[in-house]
């Protein structure tokens, strides 16, 4: 069958292609600049030249789409407001949801393919009533975290080549195929943004309001920059220096409390403001039939976090409420609370409160 591979320049994409052309499907590539900021840490046209020689080197068409109007509009944006309200988002769910699988899929069918294959190290198992999302087989690159909120149209037409892989098998792959991104390094940043100082970014497009940093019990200890340059569980760029009568322990931020932008911070990595068992999201998405009842399942609240185990309560209007085995440290709303069944990704949503 005809198949569109997100092509990003990287190895990942580059194996996906390589196995779905050696398994006799028409391949094309897809390459997306999606972000059209000039400066010295974008790598587009670096990442578009190395997209071009690995097609080349498997001899497929390379396609190149602009949806920056689109990234704009449905991820970048809901990343501002969700800082601006105090929460720490992560785009990468969404750029899944609304880009790769949205607006690329779009594209990737009106170029006559029947699936849009990427690099996530995932897996897409055909199940006896419908098709199910399950984690990679490589424990440390699962990335179906990042994919729990796909629509089930947009699951069935997708195409993840490196689920059963771990990224060692992939780079052998590129470096035995002779392709020239073999060793390149992985990309950690924001999805089409790239790796770059973080607060700086950020500082572009949302104005510092500094306020208090204090103690649970109102010690003043220093000025904050603005909530929305901090996130629960940090512990470097505080800037508070050594406080009379208290103990040289790092402080971390344990709270933001919105009303009074003040920062909270406690001294302890397992202070019992860091810490919380029952965590309340928004209405969550499924990818399995939405559950009345409760049930026990396990929880990952951040990516790379290991399987947490909990109980979940559906409520009326969708939300959940989750209760965890053990006390969880740091949990961020504005982050997912995503959950799994053994290997199986069940759904998951927005983390509110804890």
């Amino acid at each position: 069958m005809r198949v569109v591979v997100g092509l990003s320049g990287g190895v990942d994409s580059a194996v996906a292609a390589l196995l779905l052309r050696r398994a006799g499907h028409e391949v094309q590539g897809l390459f997306m600049a999606n972000w059209e900021e000039d400066d010295s840490y974008c790598t587009i046209a670096e990442d578009y030249q190395d997209a071009r020689a690995v097609c080349r080197e498997l001899d497929i068409p390379l396609h190149r789409v602009n949806f920056a109007a689109e990234y704009r509009q449905r991820v970048f944006d809901y990343f501002l407001r969700e800082y601006q309200a105090g929460r720490t988002p992560n785009p990468d769910v969404l750029c899944n949801r609304e880009i790769k699988f949205g607006v690329c899929l779009g594209h990737a069918r009106r170029l006559g393919a029947e699936r849009l294959a990427t690099g996530h190290y995932a897996r897409r198992v055909e199940g006896e009533r419908d098709v199910e999302l399950h984690k990679g087989l490589d424990a440390d690159k699962d990335q179906s975290y990042f994919l729990h909120a796909l629509e089930p149209s947009q699951l069935a037409a997708a195409c993840f080549p490196l689920g059963e892989l771990t990224k060692g098998e992939v780079r052998r792959l590129a470096r035995e195929a002779g392709l020239p991104v073999h060793d390149k390094p992985d990309s950690t940043g924001i999805c089409f943004i790239g790796e770059r100082p973080f607060r700086e970014f950020l500082g572009q497009y949302i104005a510092d309001t500094p306020g208090p940093i204090e103690t649970p019990d109102r010690q003043r200890l220093g000025t904050h920059r603005g909530l929305a340059f901090y996130t629960l569980g940090q512990r470097g760029g505080l800037d508070i220096g050594g406080v009379s009568g208290r103990a040289e322990e790092p402080w971390y931020v344990a709270a933001k409390d919105l009303p009074r932008n003040t920062l909270v911070v406690v001294q302890g990595h397992d202070h019992p403001l860091l810490l919380c068992q029952t965590v309340h999201t928004l209405a969550a998405h499924w990818l399995i039939d939405p559950p009345a009842a409760p049930f026990a399942a396990a929880v990952k609240l951040r990516y790379r976090q290991s399987d947490q185990a909990c109980r979940v309560q559906p409520l009326t209007d969708g939300r959940l409420s989750i209760e965890c085995e053990r006390a969880q440290r740091a949990v961020t709303p504005g982050q997912f609370a995503v959950l799994y069944a053994g290997s199986r990704c069940l759904g998951g949503a927005v983390i509110d409160s804890v």
